[in-house]
């Protein structure tokens, strides 16, 4: 089962999980513990992130570690890279709007 990286990241709750990873390499029960949903549902989404390619497991004795691969968030900043230039024009478009109206409004407060 191969799953797109932005359908993989649409589950707010696998969102919690990347989250709760941020800080390091945890066992499921930690994980439970962070996200708040019982282990069945966390062990569910572990494996689709791990099938997306998103988390490492390690196995640790009776334990089983995860941990973030950064392997997809670069193909995800890669894609919006191509998009960044986009939204930067909008932006600096929008800026030089607001320093404009800005100069506008002490121009007329500067009148007699």
């Amino acid at each position: 089962m191969h799953i797109d990286a932005f359908q993989t990241l649409a589950d707010p709750t696998r969102r919690r999980v990347l989250d709760a990873l941020r800080r390091g390499e945890q066992p499921v029960n930690d994980l439970v513990a962070a996200v708040g949903i019982h282990q069945s549902g966390i062990s569910r989404h572990l494996r689709i992130l791990h099938e997306a390619g998103f988390v490492t497991v390690r196995p640790d004795g009776q334990r089983r570690l995860y941990s973030l691969q950064p392997e997809p968030f670069r193909a995800i900043e890669d894609w919006l890279a191509r998009y960044r230039q986009v939204w930067e024009a909008r932006l600096d478009r929008f800026g030089a709007a607001l320093e404009a109206r800005q100069r506008q409004s002490n121009e007329e407060r500067d009148e007699p």
